[in-house]
């Protein structure tokens, strides 16, 4: 039997192992960090589906507060293992991520699909999102090796006098 339910630190191995399926391998330490930081904030949401007791799926949703578009919940993430893809899992997951965000006050749910995951392009329209848009993501590394700082360590603050 399928149930969605909030994830928990128990559920980080199962989390990073669909997580590298998806193309994205990340070290347990990283992810208990982040798990952390979102799970202690309200405005943020991690959900897991689990058949039969058996984590399969996940999802995160979370606020995007822009000045020229407003606000709006944006699915961060969702990955369904991929031996049971098909099964409702990932229509249960969305389902959840909606449910949060309408009790946050949001009127809008927006999901980013990168153009070579073809069965994504069917599934959101199936459940009813519209393509926007097609755009590229770039990324400039913001790291200094010498002092460690970077999005998982933010530099120290300056001090002023």
């Amino acid at each position: 039997m399928l149930t969605v339910r909030r994830m928990a630190q128990a559920d980080l191995e199962r989390v990073a192992q669909l997580s590298g399926q998806l193309g994205y391998p990340v070290a347990l330490s990283a992810l208990d960090d982040r798990f952390a930081r979102i799970a202690s904030d309200p405005r943020q949401a991690l959900f897991v589906a689990e058949d039969a007791g058996r984590v399969i799926g996940w999802i995160h949703v979370h606020p995007q507060v822009l000045l020229e578009s407003g606000s709006f919940a944006e699915i961060g993430g969702l990955v369904v293992d991929a031996s049971v893809r098909r099964s409702g899992a990932g229509r249960a997951l969305v389902a959840e991520a909606e449910r949060f965000a309408r009790t946050h006050g949001f009127v809008r749910l927006c999901v980013r699909s990168n153009v070579a995951r073809v069965e994504a392009h069917a599934f959101y329209p199936a459940l009813g999102f519209k393509r926007l848009k097609t755009q590229h993501v770039y990324e400039k590394a913001l790291s200094d090796e010498r002092s460690g700082a970077g999005p998982e360590r933010p530099a120290p603050r300056a001090r002023t006098a």
